[in-house]
Formats: C-alpha cells, structure tokens, sequence
C-alpha cells in the first residue's frame, strides 16, 4: 500500500511513502504557465498529476491533502488561484478512486513535533529520510518536505 502526500499549492509537491515509511517517489507539482491578465501564472496541471499518481492509484493507494486557508496578505486573485490548486487536486484523487482526507498544517506539525517555519519542515524531512536529504536541501523544496511530512502523518497517526 502506499500513502500519498500533498502541498497543494501550484509550488507545492507530492510524496509517495510506502506502507513501512520508504520514501519511493517526491516531485514538485505538476504544472504549467498559461498567460494570464498579461502576465504568466504557473497553474496545476490536472492531468499531469493524474499520469504522475496512476500507478499508485491502481494499487490501492490513499491520500491526504494539506488544507490551507487564506494567508494575512494574500490577494484575492491569489487565493483563487490556491482555491482552484486545492480543488483539482482533490478532483483527480476522487477521479482516480483514491481514498483522500485532509489535515491542517497546525495539526500535522504537532502530530509529528515539527519545529515553526519551513527551516524546520526540511530539517525533520532530512532527519526521517537521510539518504533522500538532498531533496529537502534547498529553501524552496520546503513544498516537498511538507508533501513528505503530510503523509507520514497519514501513515502513522491516521
């Protein structure tokens, strides 16, 4: 069985853990950049993920999304946009037949003794699955060591 975790954000990513916690699959989120209001917008990319996660949906794989509201600052447009990410998201896992919940950030940082701020969501990642490190190593694969973090919650608290 596996476990899939998700930032859903369209900077957000993806992890697949094995049902005794291997790390076997990380990426970013699948997207792409469309033109929008004169500008470009990077933008989830529906079917992309849902090639990306086919193989694990098929083998009975289940799903948990980050569930994130609106951040202080954030423009309308933005949130929108986040909205949309969070809404395909959850429409290709039900589309796939995967088994999906979702947690708050606040709730799986607790569960799993996160430290605040990114820093610490890379930090445990690394800690939890050192010969993979390099994949956290950066300030922005922090999308991948939530995705990571989020299923591991998934796989041990739920």
């Amino acid at each position: 069985m596996f476990v899939i975790g998700i930032d859903p954000g369209a900077r957000g990513a993806v992890a697949i853990l094995e049902k005794n916690g291997r790390l076997v699959h990380i990426f970013e989120m699948p997207a792409v950049e469309i033109m929008s209001g004169g500008k470009l917008k990077r933008r989830v990319s529906p079917e992309m993920l849902a090639s990306e996660l086919r193989l694990y949906a098929d083998q009975g794989a289940v799903a948990v999304v980050e569930q994130v509201g609106a951040m202080p600052g954030q423009g309308v447009t933005s949130m929108f946009a986040f909205g949309e990410s969070f809404g395909l998201v959850k429409g290709v896992l039900a589309g796939l037949g995967v088994v999906t919940s979702t947690v708050t950030p606040s709730k799986w940082k607790k569960a799993l003794n996160v430290n605040a701020g990114k820093d610490g969501s890379r930090a445990k990642a690394a800690q939890l699955w050192p010969s993979q490190a390099h994949e956290f190593k950066r300030v922005k694969d922090d999308g991948k060591s939530d995705s990571a973090l989020i299923a591991e919650y998934r796989r041990v608290c739920a």
